[in-house]
């Protein structure tokens, strides 16, 4: 049903047409890439949250670099990568049922202020010389817990500050925005950390927190208070809805088998780095950077894309991107080699995350829309963390070429036989309950 709201009051600075962002009756949405902008709720969250991801992705880069100063075992290296995930696979659930009843702008704010102490205390810590691998993990997993909380009001709110017709290339854009970051944030932090030390990056991510939280501040919705449940029974609401309906249980299988295959190649970069190619944090930023690029230009075209190729074909080919990816991984020995590697495996992860993305985001009913996108964070993000410890564990067994090719034959195999026994629903067009 849609819905009808009062006019914005004149004290709303982030209001924009409507308290929730949406258009008016008259305004027609254009359906262009760029067209969710004319928001200003989205614009002003979007440019803030640009500024927090870039953040992000130093520290993510300072802490991976640190724990391969700290230790040479490969999987506490892998740990980093699992730890900032595991809380969303741990938590996320319960995040999504606080999503649907509370204010979401509330609970944004809240974790933004949560990421900011931790991010402090990292950097604190880092300057004074007292970091262990065991303090890194405990930090990183209380930055993930703060994402974790964050995720799913965030990306239910995105509802709150588009028209529907735009929701799928406002979460293109908001992709973007992560990956404008991975472009400029690895490289960056990287000249950062060779410059000075890698408690700078850390200390960048905390000062990145307070433009989102002000923004958050000026921001005022104008949405009715949701009708509150007891937390358990709200997520069995969610949990029923989603075992419940065929089409989510195949995009929660996909998304939960692409984010164990994929994290071989997120989880072993820095390893590779530091050891096959004998680079430098410089390097590893490069290499991230790359990444970026090749997400940026992967979400630059996924509208194009969802218009002409089917769900399926889509994540077919972004699957095919990160086999090809990791093994070009596993046998480079030089930066030049591993480069198109890591171009590819950026433009591979946006187009296949955010088609699953999408795909849950329009399949929700918007009561329950922040659980739904919690049991998919926590059903991806879970697959990533599990898979992490999982190809860490087999590189220090076996080798990281041995770790990386069996993650790329593992992508190969699912592939064939989810394609048989979990296909994509085909289309989002339907309207949403």
């Amino acid at each position: 049903m849609p819905r009808t709201e009062p006019p914005p009051p004149p004290s709303s600075p982030l209001a924009g047409t409507l308290p929730d962002g949406g258009p008016t009756a008259d305004a027609r949405p254009s359906g262009g890439t760029f067209a969710p902008f004319k928001y200003p709720a989205f614009r002003a969250i979007w440019i803030a949250n640009l500024a927090s991801n870039l953040g992000a992705t130093m520290q993510s880069v300072g802490a991976a670099w640190l724990m391969t100063d700290l230790t040479t075992s490969h999987q506490l290296v892998a740990l980093v990568q699992a730890s900032a995930t595991m809380p969303i696979m741990l938590f996320g659930v319960f995040a999504g049922a606080i999503a649907d009843n509370h204010d979401r702008r509330e609970i944004m704010l809240a974790s933004q202020v949560g990421m900011l102490v931790a991010a402090a205390v990292l950097a604190a810590l880092t300057w004074a010389g007292m970091m262990t691998p065991a303090l890194l993990l405990s930090l990183t997993l209380a930055l993930g817990i703060g994402t974790a909380l964050n995720a799913p009001a965030w990306q239910a709110s995105v509802r709150q500050q588009v028209g529907l017709a735009d929701v799928p290339q406002a979460v293109a854009l908001n992709t973007i925005s992560l990956n404008l970051a991975r472009t400029v944030g690895p490289a960056l932090g990287g000249m950062l950390i060779s410059l000075w030390n890698v408690g700078l990056a850390f200390g960048i991510n905390a000062i990145s927190r307070p433009p989102m939280i002000a923004v958050l501040l000026r921001w005022k919705p104008g949405t009715t208070a949701p009708k509150r449940q007891p937390m358990l029974p709200a997520i069995a609401a969610g949990l029923r809805f989603c075992a419940g309906s065929m089409p989510i249980r195949r995009i929660l299988l996909r998304g939960g088998v692409m984010g164990f295959g994929l994290a071989g190649y997120q989880a072993l970069v820095p390893s590779v780095v530091r050891g096959p190619l004998h680079g430098s944090e410089i390097d590893y930023g490069l290499l991230l950077g790359l990444f970026g690029i090749g997400s940026i230009a992967a979400a630059l075209g996924i509208g194009w894309a969802r218009r002409r190729l089917s769900s399926e074909t889509i994540i077919t080919l972004a699957t095919l991107a990160f086999v090809v990816a990791q093994l070009v991984l596993a046998n480079a020995h030089s930066l030049a080699a591993a480069a198109p590697a890591t171009f590819i495996a950026g433009a591979g992860w946006v187009t296949g995350l955010t088609t699953i993305n999408v795909s849950m985001q329009m399949r929700s009913p918007e009561a329950i829309l922040g659980r739904c996108l919690s049991i998919y964070q926590a059903v991806t993000f879970g697959g990533m963390a599990i898979g992490a410890w999982v190809w860490g564990a087999l590189a220090d067994w076996r080798g990281l070429d041995f770790s990386l090719q069996c993650a790329a034959v593992f992508l190969l195999i699912s592939l064939g036989l989810l394609r048989m026994v979990a296909p994509m629903p085909p289309g989002e067009s339907h309207s949403i309950a």
